[in-house]
């Protein structure tokens, strides 16, 4: 089993040391942990190192606490301040023995006596608050002064955590309504910069676009006048239809040759499709031929060589004589 061993801090370190602490839980005693290692061949025997032991229970049993508060999870801290107490009972019984020894050999032993009786009450206390999920003020006193700090923001909560709790667990207050007036004043109307441009803006964009220019007043006309006006009107768009007709026939012109074109482009393609099967074609046809000529190339390979060879001999035998 692995047992705690606490290296003690000098005096000058120890604020140094104590001064790095977080808001998180698990990192409030990050200072007293790096006085504690893992060594499995020895035990701490000293009150010093059992004090410093009994405050890291401590903070680990505030830790819990708030943990608890929060809704955390808090199974690492008791399974760590179970090893702990563990780790103090087995100290007590080595500084018991100490005890003994020394007063078998004749040594003072009463500043011995009163810290085993401190540290047994402490021991005694935490493992109390352990099991009850209390904490006492043992508990909550350290025994060394530079820890105070530490102690004090175990006990405290984080500011983000308590203001979010304190929202989910406050009761929603009762409803407000909200009061509209159906005709708010003039005062309570839309911002406007300026009357003048408002006056401006309304002639402008009030009034619905139109192509046309306005036709003159009727209500000073006659029957007559009324009917030589509208007569006008109708010949005017009669004149207005017969150039769109004529705009229509263009466009219809053209399309047709438009069509013309891509059917002469049509049957331009199809000449070039027919020429190249053509060309595909004669291609084909040569091909064939080249390889009926390599093939009787290859079959007459051998008497071409005989003769060439004949040849040669002949020749040979022309000039030796």
């Amino acid at each position: 089993m692995a047992q705690l061993v606490l290296r003690p801090a000098t005096p000058q370190a120890s604020p140094c040391l104590y001064q790095q602490r977080r808001d998180s839980p698990n990192s409030l005693s990050s200072s007293l942990r790096t006085l504690i290692s893992v060594d499995d061949t020895r035990m701490a025997t000293t009150p010093h190192q059992l004090f410093l032991l009994a405050d890291h229970i401590k903070l680990t049993l505030l830790e819990r606490q708030r943990a608890q508060s929060l809704s955390l999870a808090t199974t690492a801290q008791s399974s760590q301040i179970s090893r702990s107490l563990e780790s103090l009972r087995d100290g007590l019984a080595s500084l018991a023995r100490q005890k003994f020894d020394e007063e078998a050999a004749g040594e003072d032993i009463t500043d011995l006596e009163s810290q085993i009786s401190r540290l047994q009450s402490q021991y005694d206390e935490l493992e109390a608050d352990f099991s009850s999920s209390n904490t006492s003020e043992v508990t909550k006193t350290p025994n060394d002064p530079a820890l105070q700090r530490d102690f004090a923001a175990a006990q405290s909560r984080p500011q983000g955590m308590r203001s979010s709790s304190l929202r989910k667990g406050a009761k929603s207050p009762g409803s407000k309504a909200v009061r509209f007036r159906d005709n708010p004043s003039a005062e309570e109307g839309p911002y406007k910069d300026d009357v003048a441009d408002e006056a401006t803006r309304a002639a402008l964009f009030d009034k619905p676009y139109s192509d046309e220019t306005e036709g003159p007043d009727q209500e000073n006309m006659d029957n007559q006048q009324i009917h030589t006006y509208h007569k006008q009107v109708l010949r005017d768009q009669d004149d207005q239809l017969d150039q769109l007709g004529l705009s229509i026939g263009r466009q219809r012109d053209l399309s047709i040759q438009m069509g013309n074109e891509l059917d002469d482009q049509a049957v331009l393609l199809d000449d070039v499709d027919q020429s190249v099967d053509r060309h595909q074609g004669t291609l084909d046809r040569a091909k064939g031929r080249l390889n009926k000529i390599s093939r009787g190339a290859k079959d007459n390979w051998s008497w071409v060589t005989i003769g060439c060879l004949i040849l040669v001999l002949v020749l040979l035998i022309v000039l030796l004589k």
